[in-house]
């Protein structure tokens, strides 16, 4: 009898019916080069899966870096604004109305906008994101700009993102080396008097900061008193959520309170549900899951079909189809975990790569990791059931 038939033998004798992962073992190891092909392809299955989950992370991640950044317990925007890129104005009466509110302890201005940057060393101009703010309540808790905030005073005077883009120029490496930088920001001439770190998004590849006057010499087309978001700071020992329902009960209909959890979230449904970005790395996903299922049912299959013969030798010794297909589902498992393992290193390597070529914050997390393992473990056991198909099939006497 063949070394198939042996090893099942064995492990009947042993009353290891079910669990006989030598059986499964043996059955992947005879053809190596079989093995490795298969490998590989679930490896890509799951590096494919990695990379899109990871993308999509990055997505929400950098969407919301700037709402992350703003110190606020509570944030006023207009109920027409969409998302951090499609904001709405509103009259900054609104927003002075709520210091008449029990709780609240101090109310700030910010505004949001675009504007193309010139890059001091090409000429060559790109859109950045501009951020304007009262300089007596700071509403950003980026620690440089506290030493900053009386050079922010001056006219043309503006922070730049040192995790922007390199398309914007070498603006942190210049001004780390002491040199003075002066370009032009919407057709303005601007200053660069400090650095902070925010970093680019799927929206935007760099930022500046600077004062609410000088967002409004930028921005010609728009008045002081109209600004994009509400900064709400509540005293000490305040429950948000109590103070939230007070305003949103009271302030007319053109304004929306968030939390600053809410403002976060604001953001990712917008980019979940608004955008085609959130469905394509999804779609990637589940891609990447019907070819690793493609690729293993394919070895499967072709492994069963090679054993036809001894299969069929066991079922006439009295072995059930169930044995048989769950050592086929055994099968299934171990080239989802063998494959898994490379797939995961190899992610390791493309994140960072990645990370350092768009500033992008992706990364590998715990949660994605068991993510991943389930995914490839199930699409390997749905390769199985297909595969097994045949077994049920067999009929001893018509083999032999």
């Amino acid at each position: 009898m063949n070394k198939l038939v042996k090893q099942s033998s064995t492990s009947r004798e042993s009353g290891k019916m079910i669990f006989s992962i030598p059986l499964a073992w043996l059955q992947l190891t005879r053809e190596k080069l079989r093995l490795l092909i298969a490998l590989a392809g679930i490896a890509f299955a799951a590096i494919l899966m990695f990379m899109q989950l990871g993308f999509q992370a990055a997505l929400y991640d950098s969407a919301t870096r700037f709402h992350q950044s703003l110190q606020a317990d509570l944030i006023l925007i207009s109920t027409r604004s969409k998302s951090l890129g499609y904001m709405r104005t509103f009259s900054w009466r609104r927003l002075y109305q709520i210091l008449g509110f029990n709780g609240v302890k101090s109310v700030s201005p910010v505004y949001v906008g675009f504007r193309d940057w010139k890059n001091p060393e090409t000429g060559n101009f790109r859109a950045i994101y501009v951020y304007g703010f009262q300089l007596g309540n700071p509403a950003f808790n980026f620690p440089e700009l506290a030493d900053t905030l009386d050079d922010l005073k001056l006219n043309e005077s503006i922070l730049f993102d040192r995790a922007s883009r390199a398309e914007y120029g070498s603006i942190a490496t210049q001004f780390q080396q002491g040199k003075s930088i002066i370009t032009e920001l919407g057709n303005k001439r601007v200053k660069v008097v400090g650095l902070f770190t925010l970093g680019p998004s799927f929206g935007a590849d760099g930022n500046v900061i600077l004062s609410d006057l000088n967002f409004i010499r930028l921005f010609t087309d728009r008045k002081v008193g109209q600004i994009d978001l509400g900064i709400i700071q509540l005293k000490p020992q305040v429950n948000p959520q109590n103070v939230l329902k007070n305003l949103q009960a009271t302030l007319p209909k053109d304004v929306r309170v968030l939390t600053h959890e809410g403002f976060v979230e604001f953001e990712k449904t917008y980019w979940k549900t608004s955008t085609s970005i959130g469905f394509i790395f999804t779609l990637g996903v589940g891609m990447g899951f019907i070819v690793g299922t493609v690729i293993v049912y394919q070895i499967l299959y072709a492994d069963v079909s090679d054993h036809l013969a001894e299969y069929a030798t066991l079922k006439a010794m009295g072995y059930k189809d169930s044995y048989l297909e769950i050592v086929v589902l055994q099968e299934g498992i171990i080239l989802g975990i063998l494959g898994y393992i490379p797939g995961f290193a190899l992610t390791l390597g493309l994140y960072d790569l990645t990370k350092q070529a768009t500033f992008l914050p992706i990364g590998m997390t715990l949660t994605r990791c068991l993510i991943v393992l389930i995914l490839t473990i199930s699409m390997c056991c749905i390769s199985g059931l297909i595969a097994v198909r045949k077994l049920r099939k067999i009929d001893p006497a018509e083999i032999f």
